[in-house]
Parts: structure tokens; sequence; C-alpha cells
């Protein structure tokens, strides 16, 4: 797997999908020519890695409730990875 262009590393999740929606629409459009549409389509995949590797690191840290017999919060425990 490619490694992450240092700008896109830095980017945020919100900042990376919208960027990644608007290559989206730029591509759908069909208004982009066939070298830049490569391109983009390139940087897009980058992001949409970059978006899944951020994702996997919040679900990491994402806590699960723990119930008592009664139904009752007892805690929480981390959420089973897949």
């Amino acid at each position: 797997m490619a490694e992450t262009p240092a700008d896109i590393a830095a980017l945020t999740f919100e900042k990376a999908l919208a960027e990644l929606e608007q290559i989206v629409r730029s591509l759908e459009g069909g208004n982009v020519p066939l070298e830049e549409s490569i391109a983009i389509y390139a940087r897009g995949e980058a992001l949409k890695s970059h978006c899944d590797k951020l994702l996997r690191v919040a679900e990491a840290k994402v806590d699960k409730i723990r119930l008592d017999a009664a139904g009752k919060p007892a805690g929480v425990e981390p959420l089973p990875e897949n």
C-alpha cells in the first residue's frame, strides 16, 4: 500500500471527507479531462484510505456501555474488534 501524502495525512477527517466528496462530484460530472481525472482519482483513493484509517482509530477509542443483570449501566468496556 502506498504511503499517504503528507498533505493528506495532516487533514482532519472532516476536511479529507469534504475534499473526497468534491472529487466524486467532479468525476461524476464528466467535465474533467482524462489525465486530470486519473490524478484526482488517485488522490481520492488516498483520501479514502486516510478517512478509513481515522475511522478505525476513532472506533478503537469508543467504549461500549456494560449493563448489569438488571439492565442498568455498570461501567464501560472496550468495543470488540472485528
